[in-house]
């Protein structure tokens, strides 16, 4: 039930953002044990004064082909499992968009399954 949220400027990457919905979450199948049908995105793209980030923060050379991949997931996968998508994401959004690794940025935010409501006003996972 992760939810995922990715953004990117504008331009270059606006046109790419289903395909790198689709790496992350095939990467999300194939890492983390994902369903198949638990696919919940949202994509977003921003004008250049809108989204920022520091081109060298610890050694990382950046560029305007940033994408920001914030997943809010149910905690307890393994840290081997996270970086596990981590790189196949990576790896998957380099192939179908030729986006170069260093410009995936990740961030995991962990929670419990009262924290989710999928509709109706109801905690589904509570049941």
């Amino acid at each position: 039930m992760p939810l995922v949220r990715i953004d990117v400027l504008s331009e270059p990457n606006a046109d790419r953002l289903p395909a790198i919905g689709d790496a992350v979450h095939q990467a999300m199948t194939e890492t983390i044990n994902v369903p198949v049908d638990d696919r919940f995105q949202i994509l977003n793209s921003h004008a250049t004064d809108r989204l920022r980030y520091d081109p060298g923060y610890l050694g990382v050379h950046r560029d305007d082909d940033i994408v920001y991949i914030a997943i809010t997931m149910r905690a307890g996968r393994t840290n081997e499992q996270k970086a596990a998508l981590y790189r196949r994401a990576t790896e998957l959004i380099a192939e179908a968009t030729g986006i170069e690794p260093r410009n995936v940025f990740f961030s995991v935010t962990e929670n419990h399954e009262v924290d989710w409501s999928f509709g109706e006003g109801v905690a589904q996972m509570l049941s």
